[in-house]
């Protein structure tokens, strides 16, 4: 059997001329842990294309109908698994990290675990607040989860680089305790603070310093739980 299926795209989403999101059909046999990712290609002249660059212009022009391969084998280091229990879950993300936290705040067994979810989103510009009508809108009606969402869901998007009502990073906000006071939440404890981080890898090493300063202790490999997680994959090597 082939490492990647070929499947069809279903719809296509342009936030703004640089960032884009789509679905597609999926194999009924797909199985993966929430958090984690699979990776994607095109195929070209009978070949893969898979390196990021080359396969993020190409995806830009997607259409429905058009097919993509997809890898039937999951990954990714960003599971509830490896995170000790605790009181409030922190998904820090910037960017198109905020992808694998969209499947986490999906999910029941988070909200089981946690007293509160804060999803704190760092973008540039306004427009690349993807999903922000998703999150605030939609998720708090979903038929199963709503209540529990409108109850322990924060979302917390932040802008650097236009007007918005929370302007600076994240790692900023964190640190002055501008996030507490605005959310009402008490600062990070590491003694029951969890937290989750998605980014570039400068954002990752960036923050990962801030929760080190206050004292949370990284998972050190997948399987062996810790304070917070980063998705590895995106380490620089």
């Amino acid at each position: 059997m082939s490492k990647f299926a070929l499947e069809d795209v279903l719809s296509v989403h342009h936030w703004n001329d640089t960032l884009f999101s789509f679905r597609t059909t999926r194999e009924r046999s797909l199985r993966f842990k929430t958090g984690q990712f699979v990776m994607i290609g095109l195929e070209v002249d009978g070949k893969p294309l898979m390196p990021d660059g080359p396969l993020t212009s190409r995806l830009q022009h997607l259409k429905v109908g058009d097919q993509i391969m997809v890898s039937r084998k999951p990954t990714g280091t960003l599971v509830t698994d490896d995170l000790l229990p605790g009181r409030n879950l922190y998904m820090l993300s910037t960017g198109t990290g905020l992808a694998p936290f969209l499947s986490l705040i999906q999910d029941p067994e988070v909200y089981e675990r946690f007293e509160k979810v804060v999803l704190v989103h760092g973008v540039r510009e306004v427009s690349e607040l993807a999903y922000a009508d998703f999150i605030t809108k939609e998720l708090p009606a979903h038929e199963y989860l709503g209540e529990e969402i409108a109850d322990k869901l924060v979302y917390y998007p932040t802008v650097t680089r236009e007007e918005f009502h929370t302007m600076g990073r994240l790692t900023d906000h964190i640190r002055t305790g501008k996030l507490f006071e605005d959310t009402g939440l008490p600062p990070i404890d590491p003694r029951q603070d969890r937290a989750m981080i998605c980014g570039s890898p400068s954002m990752l090493d960036d923050t990962s310093a801030m929760l080190d300063e206050l004292g949370l202790n990284i998972s050190p490999r997948m399987g062996e739980p810790g304070d917070y997680v980063i998705e590895r994959a995106f380490v620089e090597k």
